[in-house]
């Protein structure tokens, strides 16, 4: 069943109002938001590449749950991409016609929920549950990857938190499922040619 969400009427006057706002803004802040918004996702796979580089020194189930964080993270876009086909909301800045920073995607690049909310809060909380440290810094990036999509027009405020709910949701259940047991699926990795991948 798909869905035809009208996402204007859940909060399309908040939409306009940010992006009204961005376009009064600095043109250093736009640019500093704009360049966040498209390539911020990078800073997960590195916070994801130093969780599974310190691990290794912990030993080999700790290095197990880090490789699992980018698996779980991709199993969150899936899930993700997999509402975002059932709902079919359209953009907002196709729907309200407004002058947006980011060039408003193509008719069937659907709105909600947002992909790129989803894969922050994914790692955010993936990280978060076996490094604090680097999980905080995730989750603040993550809240900035979600108000970045709404400050550049790509994005209604409901897609990013849909966004950030479905990653968040789907990172903590997986990973606490796969917390539980690491021993099992360490010892296995540990007798391939993966062994290096677990241990300095």
């Amino acid at each position: 069943m798909i869905l035809a969400l009208s996402g204007s009427s859940i909060d399309g006057s908040l939409y306009v109002d940010v992006v009204e706002l961005a376009r009064r803004s600095p043109a250093w802040w736009d640019d500093m938001v704009t360049a966040w918004s498209a390539y911020g996702l990078a800073v997960f796979a590195v916070l994801m590449a130093a969780a599974w580089w310190r691990s290794r020194r912990v030993g080999a189930r700790a290095a197990v749950a880090a490789l699992a964080v980018p698996l779980v993270v991709v199993l969150a876009y899936g899930v993700n991409s997999l509402v975002k086909l059932l709902v079919h909301e359209i953009r907002p800045c196709r729907t309200l016609h407004v002058v947006t920073l980011e060039s408003c995607p193509v008719r069937t690049d659907w709105s909600f929920p947002s992909n790129h909310a989803a894969i922050a809060a994914a790692a955010a909380v993936a990280l978060f549950l076996i490094s604090r440290r680097l999980g905080a810094v995730a989750c603040v990036a993550a809240v900035a990857m979600a108000a970045s999509r709404v400050w550049v027009g790509a994005h209604y405020p409901h897609d990013v938190a849909a966004g950030l709910l479905t990653g968040a949701l789907v990172a903590y259940v997986v990973m606490k499922a796969l917390l539980r047991r690491p021993e099992m699926l360490a010892r296995r990795l540990a007798a391939t040619r993966l062994r290096p991948l677990l241990v300095a």
